[in-house]
């Protein structure tokens, strides 16, 4: 497995990625790859790559990108915008496909979070996309999150209509995007033990404003797609997630009994998710032609 950072445009600015490339592959253009991005504040840093080293072993390469705004990509700082999000996901898709070696019809989407959400519209957007996988998906606003006692969610609502910013993580009592128990120890640990962490604790409030539902393409995916869900979840409510992922037509869910939302990035919680998302890449990608 190698790794090399690359870099693609997204409108007028510049996205980083890391692309992993499996062992001695893709010289004869038959190399199946995973456009990979994080979630909300996340970044390709922030425990991304092992997931990407382990699908490049299991001989699927991996484009590794950080959202315009966050980490190494180019753009403002801190600013949330799924659509534009959503355009950075086109930008990488077709930046994959233009790749030596690669194979423009086994491409497939990946991402935690927020960017399981986004992994889930990039790919029923694009009929050629072969495969999907979101783990601990974010899908759908409305009934996913985590719900604050009523000042704070009168502050953070606040902040949306000033069009201000807000903490990534804080405590139940802190108007932050995300402040569910235990939520902000678990994603500092995950911060802890990334690679160099770009990671800021900060994200523009205004796209609260937007109806941000990518659960609304579940029941008309044309391609497969992993749901992988933990139980435990109090960040990404699981209940709509595996709900979604049943309607799917070629959907696939997993769930991990007493997992929650940022458990997945390390120990035997990861392992158990890493090795599900591999074998379904086996089936979907290197299977099939």
């Amino acid at each position: 497995m190698q790794r090399k950072e690359v870099t693609f445009l997204s409108g007028t600015d510049t996205c980083a990625a890391w692309l992993y490339a499996p062992a001695g592959g893709g010289s004869d253009g038959t190399l199946p790859l995973i456009v990979m991005a994080h979630g909300l504040t996340g970044t390709r840093r922030d425990r991304l790559g092992p997931f990407a080293e382990r699908f490049a072993d299991a001989g699927v390469a991996a484009l590794v990108f950080d959202h315009r705004g966050f980490g190494d990509s180019g753009g403002e700082p801190d600013h949330v915008d799924p659509a534009l999000q959503l355009e950075d996901w086109r930008a990488a898709i077709a930046h994959a496909r233009s790749l030596p070696g690669v194979d423009p019809g086994r491409i497939a989407t990946f991402g935690s979070s927020l960017g399981g959400g986004n992994a889930l519209a990039a790919a029923a957007e694009d009929s050629a996309i072969a495969a999907a996988i979101s783990q601990v998906p974010f899908l759908d606003r409305e009934s996913q999150a985590y719900r604050s006692a009523p000042p704070v969610q009168a502050a953070i609502g606040a902040a949306a209509e000033a069009g201000g910013h807000l903490p990534a993580v804080g405590q139940p009592h802190e108007a932050a995007f995300i402040n569910a128990p235990g939520a902000e120890a678990g994603w500092r640990h995950v911060v802890a033990i990334g690679e160099d962490s770009r990671w800021r604790n900060r994200a523009s409030a205004g796209w609260l404003l937007s109806d941000y539902r990518p659960i609304r393409h579940a029941e008309t995916l044309h391609c497969p797609w992993l749901v992988c869900v933990g139980e435990a979840d109090n960040v990404a409510l699981p209940g709509p997630a595996i709900a979604a992922g049943t309607r799917a037509p070629k959907g696939v869910v997993r769930t991990y009994p007493g997992v929650a939302h940022f458990d997945i990035y390390d120990g035997p919680e990861h392992e158990a998710v890493v090795a599900d998302e591999v074998a379904f890449l086996r089936r979907h990608l290197l299977l099939s032609t």
